[in-house]
């Protein structure tokens, strides 16, 4: 550790069980949305995303940078991921519509079929694993959570801003 401890405002046992519940949850929801999502519609959670940003961006394509920064993962990650999809036939890759020079992926008729397919899976799994679990105003307290940590990286990085 090259900071000194001492400095450290440790968390207490009561935002240690938090934290941990936190880090375990979100990993065993999105381990399940995923596995759905695969078993089900042979997608995997991150083709799926990408295909729900195609779907709401204007003309139904993005630039590969924007859409890696919206569906927050590396670019060299989207492209690998968009190349698999481009080869089943959900997306294509064109010349960015306002200059020429850099790439978007655009959504095809069989991509909009399969995220058609795809979303009441998803959206089901969403509502049994997370929103029908907790009340009303504990569901739009963690939105208010992780609205103020979204400002807070994105004050800290606003190249990080995917709103």
């Amino acid at each position: 550790m090259t900071e000194d401890s001492s400095d450290v405002a440790w968390l207490d046992q009561h935002q240690q069980r938090s934290w941990r519940a936190f880090l375990v949850g979100t990993t065993l929801l999105m381990d399940r949305l995923d596995r759905d999502l695969r078993e089900q519609h042979r997608l995997s959670l991150p083709e799926y995303e990408i295909l729900v940003r195609l779907a709401e961006a204007e003309g139904n394509r993005m630039r590969m940078a924007n859409l890696a920064d919206s569906v927050s993962h590396s670019r060299s990650r989207v492209t690998h991921t968009v190349s698999r999809m481009e080869t089943a036939g959900l997306v294509a890759r064109d010349a960015c519509l306002s200059d020429g020079r850099g790439v978007e992926a655009v959504l095809t008729d069989q991509g909009r079929a399969a995220l058609e397919a795809a979303a009441p899976t998803h959206v089901a799994g969403v509502r049994q694993f997370m929103v029908d679990l907790v009340d009303e105003d504990d569901f739009e307290a963690l939105g208010r959570v992780f609205d103020a940590v979204t400002d807070r990286l994105i004050e800290a990085n606003p190249a990080m801003d995917i709103r």
